[in-house]
């Protein structure tokens, strides 16, 4: 009972604590030099679950009440895209139980979400090959981006069944169509030729690449993208990853000078 109790009121502690930090970094937050575009990779749910002795699917439940949270932040703030790498080529590897958690919980999100993110203006989008996706799934994301395609505020794209050297193959495979019909000549070829045939296309690039779990990988993410993108990485979980969390990685990418390969 005396445990319970200690555990109750740490518990109130650290809620107040969060909400007076969350407080504090929104009040230093320069509104006017926010990122246009951040891309988050959602790392670290099976580790997560693992140290609670749960089972994987536990963790990744755990991390859509994270990506809840910072979608809705994100809103507030005006961000004008968040990219979120959900589900990687890589990731059918992965055992067929978990892979159709993940598609399921991926249903089960939009399901719940589609009317709170249209009323907050959010347009939902998908990067990647949806079209080897399980047909309910598939079904989901194209009605998510129907009901949402006319929003005008923060776009969220989901990166499904993505890989960033896919996705340049496939933009070099459309270039390659182009010349071949006639459309564009090899001296058209130039970065913003490329840029225009990847599954971003008409976005900006991200300005902010956020890496919870402590690891150190760009795992095939957003490759042409990042050229010039600032990361940043924290030892927190992703299921464990809030909005005040986010709000440091803003306060550090504002601290930060960018000079794009140039002298201050």
């Amino acid at each position: 009972m005396l445990k319970n109790m200690a555990d109750s009121i740490l518990s109130i502690f650290f809620k107040r604590k969060t909400a007076l930090d969350e407080k504090h970094y929104l009040s230093i937050l320069d509104r006017n030099r926010l990122p246009k575009h951040i891309a988050i990779i959602m790392d670290g749910n099976g580790r997560w679950a693992q140290k609670r002795g749960l089972p994987r699917s536990m963790g990744h439940k755990a991390g859509v009440e994270s990506l809840r949270d910072i979608v809705k932040l994100c809103a507030e703030l005006k961000i004008r895209v968040l990219t979120v790498y959900a589900f990687s080529t890589e990731n059918w590897k992965r055992p067929q139980g978990e892979v159709n958690t993940l598609m399921e919980l991926l249903v089960e999100y939009l399901q719940k979400e589609i009317d709170e993110l249209c009323e907050n203006d959010i347009h939902v989008m998908t990067i990647g090959h949806i079209e080897d996706l399980p047909e309910a799934a598939k079904k989901c994301v194209r009605l998510a981006w129907e009901r949402s395609n006319n929003n005008q505020g923060l776009t969220l794209n989901l990166a499904l069944n993505y890989g960033g050297r896919n996705e340049i193959v496939e933009a070099m495979r459309a270039i390659g169509q182009k010349i071949c019909q006639g459309e564009v000549n090899t001296g058209d070829i130039n970065e913003a030729l490329i840029s225009s045939n990847l599954f971003t296309a008409g976005q900006p690039d991200p300005d902010l690449l956020i890496r919870p779990s402590e690891d150190y990988r760009i795992s095939n993410f957003l490759l042409w993208q990042i050229a010039y993108t600032e990361f940043w990485f924290t030892p927190v979980l992703w299921p464990d990853f809030r909005r005040i969390h986010l709000l440091q990685a803003l306060i550090d990418y504002q601290r930060r000078e960018r000079r794009f390969g140039g002298l201050s």
